[in-house]
């Protein structure tokens, strides 16, 4: 073969490598940022139902089915509610037995497939909690975004945003919380939502461009006649409302933040997504770097939201060391270097954005003193 022409065939090769990698790292970021808006995050088992009794149901022995607190379990157009394991209720060595709270969806029975997630409720805040609501429309960058808001009569607002693998149902495990305080909660949803303008370029950012839909739900509480805002997010919800802390043109308006399971990595959290969705390992270095080439470069949160002239406002926040999606390190880091406004509230046993679904008791103490002194 002349130098030329195996020159060529090289070129060729790798050409064609080149390409190959490209999709591969295309298709690798696709299953981490795709996902449509409520689809249940991966790491979870799936459950099978083995029995139900009154106020109870058999699971699959798992340490998913056996993890403290409440849940919701949804399968294939099934959702229930599910409470504490019930140690003294007799059962077989590979099945455990919760009390189960409710059923709201569909029939749980002998052989239901089921998984938990931190959602409890379905539906909106009138037909899941009894609280009457307004339905309203924030004027987004990207087009109108809809919104529940849950009047009260206090001038100190919340904002409660949520995360991956939930919808804005998540944050109606604690409205009554706030609505027992008399404390306005908006519960927006944001690009990529079901009812919400689509992202430009069809992928979730993990909360580096969804947070200027934040921005537009601050303006609007401040036009709603808000004088100051607690955000509350989970997860990604929680990564937007550091950087609207931040970066918002209104961040004067915040008052507190209420962190749960924070992103505050991302290229780990994107690591975690796409290897709890199967991609092989040696495919996550390629899913990173074509969701960079995609997304556009992003900073890093836990330096940048730790900076002293960033993080102006207390923060309350919730991790554990059980999250799969969110490492719970970076966490800890944000509260050892600032102290002064950062208060870590270690919740073990709970997965990705459940820190309240753990002990929702000592969850609401916690808020209710961090809450007192800003309202």
């Amino acid at each position: 073969m002349r130098p030329a022409t195996a020159t060529a065939a090289a070129v060729t090769t790798l050409l064609g490598v080149g390409a190959a990698a490209i999709a591969v790292g295309r298709y690798a970021s696709d299953v981490a940022l795709k996902a449509p808006s409520g689809r249940p995050l991966p790491g979870d088992p799936k459950l099978t139902v083995h029995a139900t009794g009154p106020d109870r149901v058999t699971l699959t022995r798992s340490l998913a089915s056996l993890r403290p607190g409440t849940y919701g379990m949804e399968g294939h157009g099934q959702h229930a509610v599910v409470g504490p394991v019930l140690d003294r209720v007799p059962h077989t060595a590979d099945t455990v037995v919760r009390r189960l709270e409710r059923v709201e969806l569909g029939v749980i029975g002998p052989g239901s497939r089921v998984r938990f997630t931190p959602q409890l409720h379905i539906g909106t805040p009138i037909s899941a909690l009894g609280l009457a609501h307004e339905d309203v429309e924030i004027p987004g960058e990207l087009g109108p975004l809809p919104a529940w808001l849950v009047a009260a009569p206090r001038t100190t607002w919340v904002i409660a945003l949520h995360g991956l693998g939930t919808t804005r149902e998540h944050p109606l495990n604690v409205v009554p919380f706030f609505n027992r305080r008399k404390i306005p909660v908006l519960v927006p949803a944001y690009r990529g939502d079901a009812g919400a303008p689509a992202s430009p370029d069809g992928l979730a950012h993990l909360g580096d461009s969804e947070w200027r839909d934040v921005d537009a739900a601050i303006r609007y509480a401040v036009h709603r006649g808000a004088s100051k805002i607690v955000l509350h997010g989970w997860g990604t919800g929680a990564s937007m409302a550091l950087r609207a802390a931040a970066e918002s043109g209104v961040r004067d308006r915040i008052s507190g933040l209420v962190l749960d399971s924070p992103v505050l990595d991302w290229e780990a959290t994107l690591r975690n997504l796409a290897s709890a969705r199967h991609v092989p390992g040696p495919l996550l270095p390629l899913a990173v770097r074509a969701a960079q080439g995609r997304t556009g470069p992003h900073g890093d949160l836990l330096r940048a939201a730790s900076a002293p002239d960033a993080l102006r406002v207390p923060v309350l926040l919730f991790h554990g060391p059980d999250d799969t999606i969110a490492p719970y390190e970076p966490s800890v880091e944000l509260a050892a270097r600032r102290p002064d406004l950062v208060t870590l509230h270690t919740v073990r046993h709970a997965p990705h954005a459940s820190m309240w679904n753990a002990d929702p008791v000592r969850y609401e103490e916690a808020m209710r003193r961090f809450l007192t002194p800003l309202l």
